[in-house]
């Protein structure tokens, strides 16, 4: 005798939220699809599909965390999809939970280290959602600083010197390293050595050069060293050491287009530095969110995160990293077109900057804000606002000033100085630049590059039939 196939179960805890809510079956449909939209999926859910909710039927996907994710949203208390009778999945913001104790938070980044660092190219995929920029900002703003740090280490023995005349037996170090293996000062210039290695092999050749190997060494060193014994003092250190490694490990991410995976690498970096204790820090971060936002279109997110990283950076920040703030902030007053609020913001950057003395003690992530990467914001600016006359005046200034180790700065300068000379009628020059550009971007390992000359072509378009435009098409065509 055949078995009859199992009825589906009425879903009473989701009829009870709706009714919560206050929600029609095509309002909540409505939602999901709308949530489904920040996170870069077509969805197109109606009333009909909540009645099959409602009548048993399971969603598929990542649709049971969108669901749950409105509900939350609407009755302002966290609600898993569990909590409405759906089966379980990963969270629709996983990554970007702002943790709540630095246990929490070195449990979440280094997940995501591990994730990324297998053959999860579905992470990479991650949609960039501007809605989850709002809580890590805030909690960052408003939270209260982690009390204490420190791992598995007796504070009073941290300064305790060996009693007279007792023999001492240096420890032998394991070459692999291990959780619970305490963290010494050389672990920590370590990460600090590896984290310029990056930086300078990004700067010059892209962030998809080296991006994995980064993500790796950040899965099998920085985490047992997170995992490790350490005092407070050490712990701080260590945070924040793991914290600019994890920023690397976002902005490489963002140079080859896998947004949403580095944004959330971000909002694990700025929580790394919270506990670090690091406000300075922690703006930098947030400036760094605000540049992503800035490329990706979304000028009044980049404004706010710029704000914030000014209220939260703490007091008597140095001159250089006040302008490095200020200038963010213009950046997205630029993409809006708020020409005022934009000039406004340049002036403060630059009167900052002129303030700037030899003897401030400037932190390591500032010291490349000169007047040369001033020069190109001010470059940026006036090309999103159409002011292409002061745009190429100041794209040249910083082509003029910045070393040849910031590559792919010069790059995308020399594109903002094409573009400019483009909006001036120069076709001629704007060609040759971009050809320059065109070449350098085939060098390297990054989609940023590749698109500010795809942004340049697209402004060709109307030039299509003039000869510098066959002729720079010939020449690009021709690179390998």
């Amino acid at each position: 005798m055949t078995e009859r196939p199992a009825q589906r179960v009425p879903n009473r805890q989701l009829a009870a939220l709706i009714a919560e809510a206050g929600f029609s079956n095509a309002g909540l449909a409505r939602r999901v699809d709308q949530l489904g939209l920040e996170h870069g999926l077509d969805l197109r859910y109606d009333k009909t599909s909540v009645t099959r909710w409602l009548r048993g039927q399971q969603p598929r996907g990542t649709t049971p965390a969108l669901i749950a994710e409105v509900f939350t949203r609407r009755l302002g208390r966290r609600l898993s999809a569990q909590d409405l009778g759906l089966d379980a999945c990963a969270p629709v913001y996983a990554g970007l939970e702002f943790a709540a104790t630095p246990e929490e938070a070195v449990d979440i980044a280094s997940g995501l280290w591990r994730k990324d660092s297998g053959s999860h190219a579905e992470l990479r995929k991650i949609a960039f959602t501007p809605a989850g920029l709002v809580v890590p900002s805030r909690d960052w703003l408003i939270g209260r600083p982690d009390e204490r740090v420190g791992r598995g280490a007796d504070p009073a023995a941290a300064g305790r010197v060996p009693a007279q005349g007792r023999t001492t037996v240096p420890r032998q170090r394991q070459i692999d390293r291990g959780p619970g293996q305490r963290v010494t000062s050389g672990d920590i210039a370590a990460l600090r050595s590896v984290s310029e290695l990056f930086r300078t092999l990004d700067h010059a050749y892209g962030g998809g050069h080296a991006r994995q190997a980064l993500v790796r060494y950040l899965e099998h060193e920085a985490e047992p060293m997170l995992r490790g014994t350490y005092g407070e003092t050490t712990g701080r250190r260590l945070f924040s050491a793991a914290a600019d490694l994890t920023r690397l490990a976002g902005w490489t991410s963002y140079d080859i287009a896998a947004h949403g995976l580095a944004q959330r690498y971000f909002v694990q970096a700025l929580r790394l530095a919270q506990a670090a204790g690091d406000r300075p820090y922690g703006s930098y971060v947030l400036v760094t969110m605000s540049r992503q936002a800035v490329y990706l279109g979304h000028g009044r997110e980049a404004v706010q995160l710029a704000r914030v990283a000014q209220q939260g950076v703490g007091s008597g920040p140095p001159p250089v990293v006040q302008a490095l703030l200020h200038a963010a902030e213009a950046r997205g007053h630029a993409v809006l077109g708020e020409v005022r609020a934009a000039t406004a913001s340049l002036v403060r950057a630059e009167r900052s900057l002129g303030a700037a003395r030899p003897g401030d003690d400037v932190p390591h992530w500032a010291r490349a804000f000169d007047e040369g990467q001033l020069a190109d914001e001010f470059g940026h600016c006036h090309r999103d606002l159409q002011q292409y006359r002061a745009s190429a005046q100041h794209a040249e200034r910083s082509l003029q000033l910045r070393a040849p180790g910031y590559a792919r700065s010069r790059l995308f300068c020399r594109v903002v100085l094409a573009t400019a000379r483009l909006g001036l009628g120069e076709l001629d020059q704007a060609c040759a630049l971009g050809a320059e550009a065109a070449q350098q971007a085939s060098e390297m390992r990054s989609v940023r590059a590749v698109e500010y000359v795809r942004d340049f072509e697209r402004r060709l378009e109307p030039y299509r039939d003039a000869a510098a435009v066959r002729t720079y098409r010939d020449r690009v065509s021709a690179l390998p």
